[in-house]
Order: structure tokens, then C-alpha cells, then sequence
């Protein structure tokens, strides 16, 4: 299964596109990327005031660095990047290169609502050290984003017409957009996901992906079943308020999100806490 984001360049130049140097993005004869493997959305941490805090995303980040993630997506929802002023989406790209190594990807959400704007936010990320590029739907104008609009913004932003020519003969891959149903993408194809939950349990999701490759599918079962309900609580029942909030119960710093986002409650917390603990988790 792929998010709706998640489908639209995950190949880096797609063989005569783009491929990324030292200075960023540039033409010629690209390199197709295998994308296999884990990646946690990552949060982006703001303090007290609201504005985002810089050094507890680099420290956020050295601790996911310890797990063997495939590389880091940044700018997707997890991310709120809706929030965030276009200065602060592109300073916060270049920042994330610049902490993780450089054979771990780095996948930016450069969606925007124009056409125009998500070419040159693409762009801009490339430019800044993204490997490859998440675009989000349009949604604001929902009633007029019909089939040929959108297929105008992703030619415009993501060459799918390209992509659709060079990959018809070429095996396409597949990342989970959940932690909640990892296995069952793997046994049916997927090679991979991105995973909040790995944000808080980057092991455990690790380990359900190593178990799943070496065909150990009971063990594998029995994991997955422990990572359904700490996953929903952390993406469909509370969402980033839940998950940064679980983020600072394990060692990271999740604190608080932007507004108009806002803090649990305290019977939130309460039931966040539960799907964690009953599941051997806290």
C-alpha cells in the first residue's frame, strides 16, 4: 500500500532526469535508487514559542541514526508541514542532510498547493540535499482537482509522464505508508515503508522488516500484531499530538506541536498511554 504522497518520485532522475551532487540536483544520465527498506517520518520539533528548534532535530535525528533505517522522510504530515513557512520547509531539509550519513536516503515533502510552487519547491530541495521528492494532492480548490488538473501538476512537477515511459517494462516499488499493516505489504510485494511508528519503536519496526525478509513469518506475525494498536494511537486516533507525546516518554524530544495542532488531553494521555503499556511497550 503507498500513500497518496508517497507514489509520485520515488526514483532519483528515472535513467536521463535529474541526479543529485554535491551542489544538488543536475541533468544528465541519472542512476535508478533502490528505495527498500524503513523510513520514519520525522517530527518537526518546535519549542515553547513555536518556532522550530533546530538542535533537538539534529539530537531526534543522531538517536534514529543508531537504528538501520534506509534513510528519513521529512516534510510529510508527520512533519506539519503545512505550518511551516517555505524558508523554514527548505532550512529544515538542508539541516537533515547535513546530521545523517550520506548513504542514508533523504526524502523531502515538496508539495504546495500550485503547480508552480511545487516545481520550485522541488527544486529548492534538491538543491538543499533531498534525494527524492514527495508530492502531496492539491486540495484546497477539492472540486476543481479532476483528473486532468492533477495529471497537469504531476507532469509538471514530477514528469510522471516520464515516469510512466521508463518504468512500463521495470519492476516498481512499493513502501507501506503504516506500521499498522507492514507485513502484509511485504508478503505481498512491498519493500518497505514509512513508518511513524518507527519514530518511538525504530527497533521493533527494524526487526518486523529483518523478520519478514528472512521468511520467519510467524515471528513475524506475532510482532506485527503488537505494533497494530501503538500505531493507530500514533497516526489515526491522536495523531503527531500523540506521537511527539509518546516521543517524549521514549527519550526523544517530541514537545509541542504547532498550532492550530494542540496538546492532548489528559484522558487522551491516559488512553495513548494504555495502548502502549498493555502492548509491553512502556
Amino acid at each position: 500500500m503507498l500513500r497518496p504522497q508517497l507514489w509520485s518520485c520515488m526514483r532519483q532522475g528515472l535513467r536521463g532526469g535529474l541526479s543529485r551532487n554535491g551542489r544538488g540536483w543536475a541533468s544528465g544520465a541519472g542512476r535508478k535508487v533502490d528505495v527498500a527498506g524503513i523510513y520514519p517520518p520525522v517530527t518537526t520539533p518546535f519549542t515553547a514559542t513555536a518556532e522550530v528548534d533546530y538542535r533537538k532535530l539534529e539530537e531526534n535525528l543522531q538517536k534514529l541514526g543508531t537504528f538501520p533505517f534506509r534513510g528519513f522522510v521529512v516534510q510529510g504530515s508527520t512533519g506539519e508541514f503545512p505550518f511551516l513557512t517555505s524558508s523554514e520547509r527548505l532550512e529544515v531539509v538542508s539541516r537533515v542532510r547535513q546530521v545523517i550519513p550520506k548513504d542514508k536516503l533523504l526524502l523531502a515533502g515538496s508539495g504546495c498547493e500550485s503547480t508552480q510552487a511545487t516545481v520550485e519547491m522541488t527544486v529548492s530541495m534538491a538543491q538543499v540535499g533531498a534525494d527524492a521528492a514527495l508530492v502531496v494532492t492539491p486540495c484546497y480548490y477539492r472540486g476543481r482537482m479532476d483528473s486532468a488538473a492533477l495529471i497537469h501538476h504531476y507532469t509538471k512537477a514530477t514528469r510522471i509522464g516520464l515516469i510512466v515511459h521508463k518504468t512500463r517494462k521495470q519492476d516498481f516499488q512499493v513502501l507501506a505508508g503504516s506500521a499498522g499493516f507492514l507485513l502484509a505489504s511485504y508478503a505481498l510485494g512491498g519493500v518497505g515503508g514509512v513508518c511513524a511508528l518507527a519514530n518511538v519503536l525504530g527497533a521493533q519496526v527494524c526487526q518486523l522488516e529483518r523478520l519478514c525478509l528472512t521468511g520467519q513469518w510467524e515471528e513475524a506475525q506475532k510482532l506485527q500484531h503488537r505494533l497494530i494498536e501503538p500505531n493507530s494511537a500514533v497516526t489515526r486516533r491522536f495523531g503527531i499530538p500523540g506521537l511527539k507525546k509518546v516521543m517524549d516518554w521514549f527519550g526523544y524530544y517530541g514537545g509541542p506541536c504547532r498550532a492550530p495542532l494542540q496538546a492532548l488531553s489528559p484522558a487522551e494521555e491516559e488512553a495513548l498511554r494504555v495502548d502502549f503499556t498493555s502492548n509491553g511497550w512502556l
